[in-house]
Formats: structure tokens, sequence, C-alpha cells
């Protein structure tokens, strides 16, 4: 759930002038020093996000230091900085890494999206929302639902399902094929009575993935209660 629904991985735009011959110590190809250093910080930034997204974090940790010291002043480099700290179980250099990058780019909404996330995962709650909240105010953020969704499942680890029924309804209104609020909306509502919604919405949630375990044990209680 944590790739599908909340982290934003940052893939900036290289820049094929940049690259040189050279290859990794695991045969990726490794980006040049030749370049204006926001050109090579991007590049490696860029780089970075593909190895997180495979899950290869050494390698990616390695490429954001490069990027930091081409262009101390990157925010997107610190941006992912801060996802890789995140799953490496570095708090406290995670949240270092984020507040870096929202004092260099204070409405980057993938960042604040990336940075409410992490608050969340932490305990840390009620404070994640108003990330959340930052980055669907960006008119420029193409995914805003992302944010809302995300806001809503914080809100139910945080017991206030009244919040996370708005938040779920505003991401659903923006895009009603997301599935995590569909499956996370349809048990407010069974857990509320208001069993035919829930029907509806775990009825397209089954229709749109291949249903899980939980979406059909969901999907059968609602059948039993209504008869």
């Amino acid at each position: 759930m944590r790739r599908m629904l909340a982290i934003a991985v940052l893939v900036v735009a290289g820049c094929a002038g940049d690259r040189s011959g050279t290859r990794g110590s695991d045969g990726g190809a490794i980006i040049g020093e030749v370049g204006e250093p926001g050109r090579r910080a991007k590049a490696h930034t860029e780089l970075a996000a593909m190895y997180y997204g495979v899950g290869n974090l050494g390698v990616a940790l390695e490429e954001l230091r490069i990027a930091t010291r081409a262009d101390p002043d990157f925010p997107q480099a610190y941006g992912m900085l801060g996802l890789v700290y995140m799953d490496l179980r570095e708090t406290r250099l995670a949240d270092e890494s984020f507040g870096r990058a929202l004092k260099l780019a204070p409405a980057d909404a993938d960042i604040n999206h990336n940075y409410g996330w992490f608050l969340c995962q932490n305990g840390r709650t009620p404070e994640s929302i108003k990330y959340f909240l930052r980055a669907v105010r960006n008119p420029l953020y193409p995914t805003p639902w992302r944010s809302y969704s995300a806001a809503g499942v914080c809100s139910v680890r945080n017991g206030n399902t009244k919040d996370a029924e708005e938040f779920f309804g505003r991401a659903l209104k923006l895009e009603p094929n997301d599935l995590q609020s569909l499956i996370q909306l349809s048990e407010i509502r069974y857990r509320q009575g208001a069993l035919e919604e829930a029907r509806r919405l775990i009825t397209r949630y089954n229709r749109l993935v291949e249903p899980t375990a939980g979406s059909l044990w969901l999907a059968l209680r609602i059948e039993r209660r209504l008869g």
C-alpha cells in the first residue's frame, strides 16, 4: 500500500548531454559530471528515483549524495533522500532531509505529500494532515486525490472517522477509481449501517482490480447484513 498510495517518487527529467560512458560497480550507468550543477543534480536525482523504485536503496543513496554535492540547493534531491532514509528506518535523517527540501521548496506538492506520509508512519498523524492539505493547494499538482486519500488513511489511524469520510469523498470526486478510498470508505459505511452505499463502493473496487481476501470478506459481510 505504501508505494501505491502514498509515495510520490520524484523522477526528474535527465539531461542526455550530461551522461558519460562510465559504469557503476553494479553494472549500471553512472551520470557524468559534465554540465551545470543544477542539471547534474537533476540527472543524479532521476537515477536515484529509478534505483529507489526497484528497491536498490544503497545505489539510490549514493546518487543522491552526488546530487547534493553538485547542487546543495536542489530540493528534489533532499525530498528523495527523505524517502530513502524513511525506507532505511533512519527517522532522524529522513526528517532532516524532508525539512531541508521543504525549506528550499515549501510549495512542492510531492515533497509535502511524502513528508505527510512520513509523519503519519511515525505516529505524528495530526501533524501529517496539514502537509497533505498543503500538497493539494498547489494548483499544478496533477494527482491531488492521492493526498486526500492518504489524509483519509491517516485520519482512520487516528480514530477520526468524520474527517476520513470527508477526505475519501474528496478523493473519489476527483478520481472515482481511487482504490484506497473505495475500500476504506466502504468499510466506514458498513460500520455506519449505510449498506447500499457500502455495497456500491466495494463492488466498484472488486471490478477494478483482482479482489483481495479483505475486499471479498467485506463484500460478504455487507451481503449478509443485507440478507
